[in-house]
């Protein structure tokens, strides 16, 4: 099982970071956890192309996580020569989300029928929506399961565990601690965390910002989550404020990650890849 945290990064732009995504590679299947900004050229990075997406996972609807949804669907649509539906995961509310996606659409799609004798239809989108349980996504030794997780006032919002190979993610969308998300990480080999730093927000001192501390979790609270539920690796990502990319800048969120877990730390960065 290979993931990689292909954005790193959150709402506030930033030159050295994606917007949140995570590829999970196992039984032969690529799945994109959320669809953050950028994400296409993160993924060309990897290796990993639209077309060649088994599944995109959205773990909520915030305009952070699906705000790529659209170059997804427009670039597997003209990038594959054969039908290839694209399967989209998410919580209730997703399906009304694709609609829309699709009728901004409309005029490119238009646009490119138009010009392409070989594109005779628009994009087939398939869309599951899930709340809590095991998500059929028809890949031989794969066994992907969702579990709600808390971002209130953000309902609903879910979480994955993806098991194949003898190893299990955990991967999670923003949430503070919550019994669904205990679910998820039981016992997983990794867990990726959306997370904030509380000391980070709290010097810069702007309320909107600081609104965010009560729907995210705090790197202590995602360490607390990984060490009560046995995790082996945590993989902090999406950081609020986000760390300069270099060793000295992350020193401060494994410290404050390790006070908390003894298992391995990671502090991701664009591309950080964690192979199970």
């Amino acid at each position: 099982m290979r993931i990689v945290t292909l954005g790193s990064g959150s709402p506030l732009p930033d030159p050295d970071r994606a917007g949140p995504a995570t590829l999970v590679q196992a039984a032969g299947a690529s799945l994109l956890v959320d669809c953050g900004r950028g994400v296409l050229m993160r993924a060309a990075a990897a290796g990993v192309g639209a077309a060649g997406l088994q599944a995109v996972l959205l773990t909520h609807l915030h305009s952070d996580h699906i705000v790529d949804l659209n170059d997804v669907i427009t670039t597997r649509w003209v990038s594959s020569f054969t039908p290839n539906p694209l399967r989209v995961v998410g919580p209730v509310g997703t399906q009304r989300v694709v609609d829309r996606t699709l009728a901004m659409l409309e005029d490119d799609i238009g646009y490119r029928i138009a010009h392409h004798d070989d594109l005779e239809e628009p994009p087939q989108v398939e869309v599951t929506e899930v709340s809590d349980g095991p998500v059929d996504l028809g890949v031989d030794g794969l066994v992907v399961t969702a579990a709600p997780t808390d971002h209130a006032p953000v309902r609903p919002t879910v979480g994955y565990r993806v098991e194949a190979e003898g190893g299990v993610a955990a991967l999670a969308g923003d949430t503070v601690p919550c019994e669904g998300l205990d679910r998820l990480c039981d016992g997983a080999d990794v867990y990726v965390q959306t997370t904030i730093q509380r000391s980070g927000i709290e010097a810069i001192g702007l309320p909107r910002l600081e609104d965010v501390l009560d729907y995210h979790s705090t790197i202590e609270q995602a360490a607390d989550t990984a060490q009560r539920n046995g995790v082996g690796t945590l993989v902090l990502t999406h950081l609020v404020p986000a760390p300069t990319p270099d060793d000295a800048a992350e020193a401060a969120w494994l410290g404050d990650a390790a006070a908390a877990f003894t298992g391995t730390l990671v502090v991701a960065r664009d591309l950080t890849e964690v192979v199970v």
